[in-house]
C-alpha cells in the first residue's frame, strides 16, 4: 500500500512563505491526480490545490497568485510553495492521491500563520 507523509509546516509571521513536501512510499506515477487540502480548527476540510499525472494544476480562489503546486516523479514527490502567507491560512494541511477508486491521504502537516 503506497503511503504518503508531509512534512514542512511549521510557525510562519504574516506574509511569510512556507513549502510543503509529500513524499510518496512508491511511485507517485500510480496516481491519476494528486492534491492538498487543508481543514482549520471548527471549518471542514477544503480542496486548496490540485495536479494532474500530466501537470495540469487547479487552484482554489484563496490561494491563487500566492500557493503553487508542483511534482518531482523522479522524487515520489508533490510540493505546495505558499507565499504571502495570511493569518486565514492556518490550518492542518494533507496530502491526498487518487489511486484508482481509492484515495489516500497523509497525516497532516501543521501550518500557522502568526505575528
Amino acid at each position: 500500500q503506497v503511503q504518503l507523509v508531509e512534512s514542512g509546516g511549521g510557525l510562519v509571521q504574516p506574509g511569510g512563505s512556507l513549502r510543503l513536501s509529500c513524499a510518496a512510499s512508491g511511485s507517485i506515477f500510480s496516481f491519476k491526480i494528486m492534491g492538498w487540502y487543508r481543514q482549520a480548527p471548527g471549518k471542514e476540510r477544503e480542496l486548496v490545490a490540485t495536479i494532474t499525472a500530466g501537470g495540469s494544476a487547479n487552484y482554489a480562489d484563496s490561494v491563487m497568485g500566492r500557493f503553487t503546486i508542483s511534482r518531482d516523479n523522479a522524487k515520489n514527490t508533490v510540493y505546495l510553495q505558499m507565499n504571502s502567507l495570511k493569518s486565514e491560512d492556518t490550518a492542518v494541511y494533507y496530502c491526498a492521491g487518487a489511486l484508482g477508486t481509492a484515495v489516500i491521504w497523509g497525516q497532516g502537516t501543521q501550518v500557522t500563520v502568526s505575528s
